[in-house]
């Protein structure tokens, strides 16, 4: 794990180098993209019988919060990448061979099943839009809500489907402030056919039953709900360490308005305020890391 944090912060002086420019074009750069690639750090969850690094919980947490105190865009691709390449671990085998056939697969995708199916021969024919996709502008196959609905019109089912990238059109919406570089876009579907093999039924996930033959390594045995909900936090503490690194560095520097504090490392009460905020973010990275050592203990234990 600490080598991978490592390759993370060796990369920090080139993420803020890049930061005008992932910002002012909304997406992250190919130098960016060749660095994290070369440093794997998009291939977290990637299974190891596939050539990925199959780690676990506590690292994708540590790496993505080290990736977010250089840059919050990079570091939420970096998040969304690995925990939807983790998604596609627990797709069926033949699922999996065809996404991790590309040794730089990179899976993006949005859960929520703001879509519409058929059913037909051999699997489903989908259509739908499904906002917001982080890494629409660098993804390889995006994995995606769908309800399953009969010939019928019965809905029978929620699943989350894999789709090949290519098959999608990518709606440019997302310019949020901050976060542009997320490239956290609309994608398209119209009409495309998903086979059966490349369906995960959401309700089986969460009581704990994947569809994955193989289940030797830990991280495909990890729990629905908490690896998708604890991702979310760890972009956002490196965000809160640089947010109060930046206002500490500043603070020899700037005075305290309508006072007679010359810089706001003399004034007690902002001293305190630091402080809190200090104790604040570390509180959150503790609870992470409980809750990410929780995911993995669990899985180790196959419960």
């Amino acid at each position: 794990m600490q080598e991978l944090i490592d390759r993370a912060v060796a990369l920090q002086p080139l993420l803020r180098e890049h930061a005008t420019k992932i910002d002012a074009d909304r997406r992250v750069p190919d130098e960016v993209l060749d660095a994290l690639t070369r440093a794997e750090l998009m291939r977290l969850s990637i299974p190891k019988r596939y050539g990925g690094l199959g780690t676990d919980m506590r690292t994708m947490l540590e790496v993505s919060a080290a990736v977010a105190e250089a840059d919050g865009s990079t570091s939420w691709l970096v998040t969304l990448v690995n925990v939807c390449n983790w998604l596609t671990s627990l797709f069926p085998e033949p699922a999996q061979q065809e996404v991790f056939a590309d040794p730089h697969a990179r899976v993006t995708g949005v859960l929520t099943p703001s879509a519409t199916s058929v059913e037909v021969d051999g699997g489903w024919q989908v259509t739908g839009r499904w906002y917001y996709n982080s890494g629409s502008w660098h993804s390889t196959w995006a994995v995606l809500g769908v309800p399953l609905t009969t010939v019928t019109g019965e809905v029978v089912d929620q699943a989350l489907v894999l789709v090949p990238r290519a098959d999608l059109e990518i709606e440019d919406t997302w310019f949020v402030t901050g976060m542009r570089g997320t490239a956290s876009n609309c994608l398209i579907a119209d009409d495309v056919f998903v086979p059966a093999h490349r369906v995960l039924s959401v309700p089986a996930a969460i009581a704990g039953n994947y569809p994955v033959a193989t289940t030797d390594e830990p991280l495909t045995r990890s729990a629905f709900i908490p690896v998708l909900a604890l991702v979310l936090a760890c972009p956002q503490i490196g965000l809160g360490r640089a947010a109060l690194k930046y206002v500490i560095e500043k603070a020899g520097k700037k005075a305290v308005t309508y006072t007679f504090y010359d810089t706001q490392a003399a004034s007690t009460a902002f001293q305190l305020q630091i402080a809190e905020a200090a104790n604040k973010i570390d509180t959150a990275y503790l609870h992470a890391v409980r809750a990410a050592t929780d995911i993995d203990t669990w899985a180790l234990r196959g419960e």
